[in-house]
């Protein structure tokens, strides 16, 4: 399989990725943790696990997700705060409570919510 090299500084390293990846969610939906209590609307995808080593080793081993599959960067938020999370595909859901994200940062970054799903800022788009 063709592969592309990323140089991240988030990682602080080079990190292989496919030059294809399928990525199940998109910018704008609305998703839910598979095991913990939080929901949150996705701002950015990394292709394969681009964050750095320290943060992945403070994952459970049992629970670690496999580095090889996207991982989304969430505007998110539990009963108690509003947050930002790193989150692999495997534990990601559509969250469909068809409610908006309550995220301070949503308005800068999101126009309008619609259908269980935000739009991208179109200053934002390229």
């Amino acid at each position: 399989m063709a592969r592309s090299e990323l140089s991240l500084s988030q990682a602080g390293r080079h990190i292989e990725a496919p030059l294809r990846s399928r990525a199940r969610f998109a910018i704008g939906d609305v998703v839910k943790h598979r095991n913990y209590d939080f929901r949150g609307v996705i701002f950015d995808i990394d292709p394969v696990y681009a964050n750095s080593e320290e943060w992945y080793e403070q994952i459970p081993e049992a629970q670690r997700p496999r580095r090889d599959q996207p991982f989304y960067h969430l505007l998110a938020e539990n009963e108690e705060s509003s947050y930002v999370a790193y989150v692999s595909q495997q534990n990601l859901l559509i969250d469909t409570a068809n409610e908006p994200i309550d995220h301070p940062q949503v308005s800068q970054l999101f126009e309008d919510f619609r259908g269980g799903k935000y739009r991208l800022r179109r200053s934002l788009t390229h």
